[in-house]
């Protein structure tokens, strides 16, 4: 039987977001920055930011069998611990390996939103926690909750040494923890005789998982990380300017999610996730065009305004076009998609800005996000959400 997730399952989900994405904020400014000053070269910084996507990837994939047989608690808390181990690492050695390979088991949010095993999870957690009416506000309010946090976390990037944000992120990783182990309804939702069975919705979530990948593989070019190299090198921005710079951006982006659920209401999920998104994309490739870095800010905050109002669109219209007991399958695949898609292109990111143009990839993936806006609208334009979607 489908155990229902019940509202203070929710707050904990909601702590132990908050926890998670405020250290994300941080580290994902200060990966990139913190890699080049212990010697790392352009290529190399792409290729790490890689490896941790392929480790974000390894983990999505890993926890699908064990959520569905054991529940999501004992998985969640299994990958808070993990958490905790990669701080460990990165307090414990400053060697180039040795912290990529704490970003890989960390699950380290490189991109400006996130992807991964505890977004599988938790998405599938809150899915079932209300009625269909009021799934995209109640996502629109998990993803504000991350942004929000990330915002303060990035902030810090620039005001305190890397040993103090390190030491942060073992906090945050206890406090996920501890979150995790209260959760109530996190017990296993597939019963043995849906566990193994082939998915009724499997043709559909393999064409969305085909879609988001090309939107992840885009989106590879431009991952936060990335940008805030690109600043760096291209303006000469430091470390407090871009931790500023991409605080407002999760600011931005958090108020951009208050517009999902209205827009929702009046336009339907694949309306709204298509429109904004494409409009985003536009912008995108203007930034590779900015004269200055006061342009290419400028276009940055623009494009956040519109860029993130297609994500938790897109995790209700998942959760609404497949089965309940599909839904850990629906969430894994799909994700697993975005990642592995999205760890290709980091590195090819390096080595494009090192040998054709440090601006290339904002038009690279923002012609390649506009393809996959266009294509996701003819595939799915006709598609009927289930009856309680």
């Amino acid at each position: 039987m489908t155990t229902i997730c019940q509202a203070p399952d929710v707050l904990v989900v909601f702590g132990a977001k908050t926890a998670r994405t405020f250290c994300y904020g941080f580290l994902g400014v200060l990966f990139p920055l913190y890699l080049s000053d212990l010697g790392v070269t352009t290529t190399g910084v792409g290729t790490a930011v890689t490896l941790t996507l392929v480790g974000s990837a390894a983990l999505t994939w890993a926890i699908r069998r064990p959520a569905e047989r054991y529940g999501a608690r004992p998985t969640l808390v299994g990958l808070g611990a993990l958490s905790g181990l990669a701080a460990l690492l990165m307090l414990a050695s400053a060697d180039p390996r040795l912290v990529v390979l704490a970003a890989m088991l960390g699950n380290l949010a490189v991109g400006t939103g996130e992807t991964g095993p505890f977004l599988t999870l938790e998405q599938v957690l809150i899915a079932r926690a209300v009625d269909a009416s009021r799934r995209t506000t109640l996502l629109s309010a998990y993803n504000l909750a991350g942004y929000a946090a990330a915002a303060f976390g990035a902030a810090l990037a620039g005001v305190l040494p890397p040993r103090h944000l390190f030491l942060l992120f073992l906090a945050g990783a206890g406090v996920q923890c501890l979150a995790y182990a209260c959760l109530a309804g996190g017990g296993p939702v597939a019963t043995p005789h849906t566990a193994g069975r082939r998915l009724p919705s499997a043709p559909l979530i393999r064409r969305l998982a085909a879609l988001f990948a090309l939107d992840s593989f885009a989106g590879g070019f431009v991952l936060q990380s990335l940008v805030a190299y690109y600043l760096h090198a291209r303006y000469g921005l430091g470390l407090e300017a871009l931790g500023w710079v991409f605080g407002t951006t999760q600011i931005l982006t958090a108020a951009s999610l208050l517009l999902a659920p209205r827009a929702v209401r009046r336009f339907g999920l694949l309306a709204t996730m298509v429109v904004s998104h494409l409009g985003s994309n536009v912008v995108l490739v203007a930034i590779a065009a900015a004269p200055t870095a006061a342009v290419a800010v400028g276009l940055l905050f623009a494009r956040h305004l519109l860029s993130q109002m297609d994500v938790p669109t897109r995790q209700a219209y998942l959760m609404a076009i497949v089965e309940d007991h599909e839904r850990e399958a629906a969430a894994a695949t799909t994700n697993l998609a975005r990642t592995v898609a999205q760890a290709v292109t980091p590195a090819l990111t390096g080595f494009v800005m090192q040998a054709v143009a440090l601006a290339s990839p904002f038009v690279l993936g923002g012609g390649l996000k506009i393809v996959y806006d266009l294509l996701l609208y003819r595939a799915f334009k006709d598609v009927k959400l289930k009856l309680d979607a």
